[in-house]
């Protein structure tokens, strides 16, 4: 009874199995002819009835309007494209060497290189008359404006190497900088100089102005230099010797 048991369940398992890996399939023809006649043209609608009494418009144009002619149609174009395309590419090709170039050009600062020694060289003689200004009589006020053209170089400087050009134009940014520290240092240092004159001018007349001149006392150390002299050449003629041709010496 078991076994008949067991073999009942097994067939039961086999026919679902069976079942279950069938392939359900129902052809439509009247389907498949309408996506024949849209893909390629061949074939006929069905059924006749149908597209005659509900699509009867569709019906007489379909065959000519199918996909085929279009896709033949796009295929002729675009092989008749091949030679533009290649131009196009050989174009494109050619620009991307080029921007290459441009972009190698801009992100290496090769005129920092040939320009950048002289430049500091006038920024740090900017600084250090920037520190004179004080010592030479400057207002701190004078000091802080001249701090301030300072720092415009330096930022114009640093916007320059940060910036996206070429080298050619870097060059000629980096010459106006230059020309403008360096007239600006020569302006600076006529200013030192004025401050410096003016500084001296001012210790020399408060100097005399503070001094108090005693005429007498002068007189006195003059005729006493006087009298010292006098007497030193007298006792210089009476201690002389006469020679026999009548002439005296006197040492002075």
């Amino acid at each position: 009874m078991n076994r008949k048991l067991m073999l009942m369940t097994v067939a039961i398992i086999a026919t679902a199995t069976a079942q279950a890996q069938y392939v359900t399939y129902n052809h439509d023809s009247p389907k498949q002819n309408q996506i024949t006649v849209m893909e390629t043209g061949a074939g006929s609608l069905t059924p006749e009835l149908y597209y005659w009494a509900l699509h009867n418009k569709y019906k007489k144009s379909a065959a000519a309007k199918n996909k085929l002619g279009f896709r033949t149609t796009a295929g002729i174009n675009l092989y008749n494209q091949t030679d533009e395309a290649e131009s196009i590419d050989s174009a494109l090709v050619s620009r991307a060497k080029i921007e290459a170039l441009n972009v190698a050009d801009r992100q290496a600062d090769i005129a920092w290189l040939a320009e950048g020694d002289k430049i500091n060289g006038q920024m740090e003689r900017m600084k250090r008359n920037i520190d004179r200004i004080l010592p030479a009589g400057g207002t701190p006020e004078d000091r802080e404006r001249w701090t301030e053209y300072y720092h415009v170089f330096q930022c114009a400087i640093d916007a320059t190497r940060d910036a996206y050009m070429p080298n050619a134009q870097r060059k000629k940014e980096y010459l106006r900088i230059y020309d403008d520290v360096v007239q600006q240092n020569e302006i600076l240092v006529s200013y030192l100089a004025k401050r410096q004159n003016a500084t001296l001018t001012s210790n020399l007349l408060n100097a005399t102005s503070d001094r108090t001149l005693d005429k007498g006392s002068v007189i006195r150390e003059a005729m006493s230099r006087w009298n010292e002299s006098r007497l030193a050449v007298r006792g210089s003629q009476s201690g002389g010797s006469s020679g026999g041709d009548g002439e005296e010496s006197v040492n002075r």
